[in-house]
């Protein structure tokens, strides 16, 4: 999903080298900024999305000045002890730079339910409203040094590798630890009758979980554990089951050879037919058959 930042900024004395250099990333878009600045460069800035301003080098006597608000004396930034700072959404920001010819850095945007969808997990809302200034750690600075090198990169690697070091940032940064597992309760009573009669209609062909999740109003991985709480059974293995009484009734019905009645029920092959009958009900089609008609 391209994710498109919002952000408004007044700037001045700003020269931008070579382009802007952006690559987006489900929910998350890096910009990489080459700038010469003249003798004084600053401006205002602020986002709608929380975001994350790397410095990466600079040049000159001078350091850039970041603020809270535009009267303000403001603190000096620092490629070495000082390179990051984490910017909730819609704080305002300014910055002054005097005696500094030019600045390298990284801004990374992103969409807090996006990423959040990702992770499978809620983002803390306290790290996110909470801004972090001016502070160093080499691990957020390694992945960003690689970001920067993969959004520069004319011949860029496969989406999978940046995005994997940008979410990896991003986990870094709000400080994510390993959720506990959660125990998933049951369905409720309804979303559990809608559930199986769907399965039961269309067990014949192949039903996406993102389907029966939808019906529910559930994510998948929400409805797949509350569905085996409350039937003891995977969703598949509920179709399995619901393609096995619709056999056993052809069974009993009509004289069919079994490589129809397989086909018939959404299985491979006789084989994989009978070994799948066989593995549930515990004999094979043709002695159920048997058995039952007599």
């Amino acid at each position: 999903m391209t994710f498109q930042p919002r952000m408004n900024n007044q700037i001045e004395g700003f020269s931008v080298v070579g382009g802007l250099r952006r690559r987006y990333w489900n929910g998350i878009t890096a910009d990489l900024w080459d700038v010469e600045c003249a003798s004084y460069a600053g401006g205002h800035y602020v986002a709608r999305d929380p975001r994350l301003f790397i410095l990466l080098n600079h040049r000159g006597r001078g350091r850039p000045a970041v603020k809270r608000s535009q009267d303000g004396q403001g603190e000096l930034q620092d490629s070495r002890q000082s390179p990051i700072c984490y910017i909730p959404a819609g704080m305002d920001l300014w910055m002054d730079i005097h005696e500094v010819q030019s600045v390298r850095h990284l801004d990374i945007h992103f969409d807090a339910d996006i990423v959040s969808r990702r992770l499978g997990e809620e983002l803390d809302p306290q790290r996110l409203r909470d801004p972090r200034l001016l502070f160093f750690d080499q691990g957020i600075m390694a992945l960003a040094e690689l970001i920067a090198a993969e959004v520069a990169n004319p011949d860029p690697l496969h989406d999978l590798y940046g995005d994997g070091l940008a979410l990896a940032l991003l986990i870094d940064v709000l400080k994510m630890g390993k959720s506990p597992a959660r125990k998933r309760s049951a369905l409720a009573p309804w979303q559990l009758r809608r559930a199986t009669a769907f399965i039961e209609a269309n067990c014949l062909r192949t039903i996406r979980l993102e389907e029966l999740a939808s019906l529910t109003g559930l994510s998948q991985s929400h409805f797949s554990h509350s569905f085996k709480a409350s039937t003891g059974l995977a969703p598949h293995d509920w179709q399995i089951r619901a393609r096995l009484e619709k056999a056993k009734d052809m069974l009993l019905r009509n004289d069919q050879p079994l490589t129809a009645i397989a086909a018939d029920t959404g299985f491979a092959d006789h084989a994989h037919f009978s070994r799948v009958f066989r593995r549930h009900v515990g004999i094979t089609p043709s002695r159920w058959r048997v058995i039952h008609r007599s």
